[in-house]
């Protein structure tokens, strides 16, 4: 993790191999290409994401194959240390979402948010206001600084700005309200 408790980009691989192997067992091969396809979609392909090996997740127990599994591309299972781990990673601080890896933290948290005792689910999305609550901060301080400036960027800003808050908006109905 980063000083600030945030995900680095192999810990972002982790969480959503151990997510997708938390709602279902599934052959190493659609597990590589399953956290692929949804990194990729996420945050643009990258040698940075992809430089993790899934491997390295049985190595340290916390994936298993199914018993009676085949050795060339088993079925893999999650294990309680795995289930551990998971859960470890969703409560994981989050970086603003500005950037290419604050955003899949985001979208992984979301995506799996379900993983967590429930109690704690309104609690990781408060996480996720505070977040988006930093980001609008520094681009309203932005706006404040050069929002007269000529040009599109004050629209961009404000556009930036009014989606932060919807978000924002969005969420806090959600934490009143965590999905089942």
């Amino acid at each position: 993790m980063f000083r600030d408790h945030s995900l680095v980009p192999a810990e972002a691989i982790r969480l959503a191999a151990l997510g997708l192997l938390a709602e279902a067992p599934r052959r190493y091969r659609d597990l590589a290409a399953d956290v692929r396809f949804l990194t990729s979609r996420i945050a643009g392909p990258s040698p940075e994401l992809m430089g993790t090996s899934l491997e390295l997740l049985r190595y340290e127990g916390l994936v298993a194959p199914v018993e009676g599994a085949g050795a060339e591309d088993p079925e893999l299972t999650l294990t309680a240390n795995g289930r551990a781990a998971l859960e470890g990673l969703l409560r994981a601080n989050l970086r603003a979402p500005s950037t290419d890896l604050g955003k899949l933290g985001l979208a992984l948290k979301l995506r799996f948010l379900g993983q967590l005792p429930t109690a704690e689910q309104s609690q990781q999305i408060a996480q996720v206001v505070g977040a988006c609550e930093s980001e609008l901060a520094r681009l309203s301080d932005l706006r404040a600084r050069h929002g007269a400036a000529p040009g599109l960027f004050r629209d961009w800003l404000d556009h930036d700005i009014a989606q932060i808050e919807a978000r924002i908006a969005w969420l806090k109905t959600r934490a009143a309200n965590p999905p089942a």
